[in-house]
């Protein structure tokens, strides 16, 4: 299979060109890599809705960037959602409509990981080089398993259906989903570990090839941010949430017409589906 190169990214002090003053919503973002995504949209100068399921965290969140930042209370605001709940995305909807008449970019990053997992093992033996985590994740099961679809893939989709009125009012909209190599076709393989997670990728990753046939005027992509050090991975992975933001983040700050659509990036590589 020919490796495709990647698209060319701007020094950090370019990236943020023609985006200052964009208006974003976040999915997921009270802590992990949806809070370093606000973070770093915000220090654009792009004005980020910051969203989480639990008001108190998300709250604190908004005030801990703030007060990192030093961002104002116009750039970086805070609103209630629960992507599994049809009304609460309607009340984000209508809080975007008022505050902003627009969205520019939509970020999908909502998302847990479809199993139990044993804490006290993988605190255990993950500093062991020979660690086999895999091994310490019970058999699926049904109410998780299906809790994860509706969070991975039928929460972006219902965020999608309901923002798209307002991202058509930008002249330069996007969707970003938050993805996994996980998910990716080309493995032929039916994973028995984490096998709803793996299931919810893919059905993304073939969502957001049919939105951006179905809307060609939206830049639509999906991006897997790699396997990030978060409370998610109990902090077992190979790059930081900086770096792992970094992914999700170029896709919003590339010029528009420079942005393709429908594609599957493993980190900043254009990859397979």
């Amino acid at each position: 299979m020919k490796k495709r190169s990647p698209i060319p990214f701007a020094k950090a002090s370019d990236r943020c060109k023609g985006r200052v003053g964009a208006y974003a919503v976040v999915t997921g973002a009270n802590k992990g890599i949806g809070f370093e995504i606000c973070r770093q949209l915000a220090n654009c100068g792009i004005r980020v809705v910051l969203t989480s399921r639990d008001e108190k965290r998300g709250l604190e969140a908004v005030e801990t960037l703030r007060r990192e930042t030093g961002v104002s209370e116009q750039t970086l605001v805070f609103h209630q959602l629960d992507v599994t709940d049809p009304a609460s995305i309607t009340s984000l909807a209508q809080f975007v409509k008022a505050q902003f008449g627009k969205l520019d970019i939509l970020i999908n990053n909502a998302g847990v990981s479809g199993v139990i997992i044993d804490i006290d093992a993988i605190r255990a033996g993950k500093e062991k080089v020979d660690f086999n985590w895999e091994e310490n994740i019970p058999e699926n099961d049904y109410d998780i398993a299906k809790e994860c679809l509706n969070i991975n893939y039928y929460g972006p989709k219902r965020m999608c259906e309901a923002l798209i009125p307002l991202l058509q009012l930008s002249d330069s909209p996007r969707i970003i989903n938050v993805s996994s190599f996980m998910g990716q076709l080309k493995t032929k393989d039916w994973s028995k570990v984490m096998a709803a997670y793996v299931v919810s990728k893919a059905g993304l990753n073939g969502y957001t090839r049919i939105l951006a046939k179905k809307h060609p005027e939206i830049r639509v992509n999906s991006v897997c941010p790699g396997v990030v050090r978060t409370d998610m991975t109990f902090n077992i992975g190979d790059f930081s949430v900086e770096e792992g933001a970094s992914c999700p983040v170029r896709l919003a700050l590339l010029p528009y017409q420079e942005t393709p659509s429908g594609c599957f990036f493993n980190r900043k590589q254009l990859s397979e589906f």
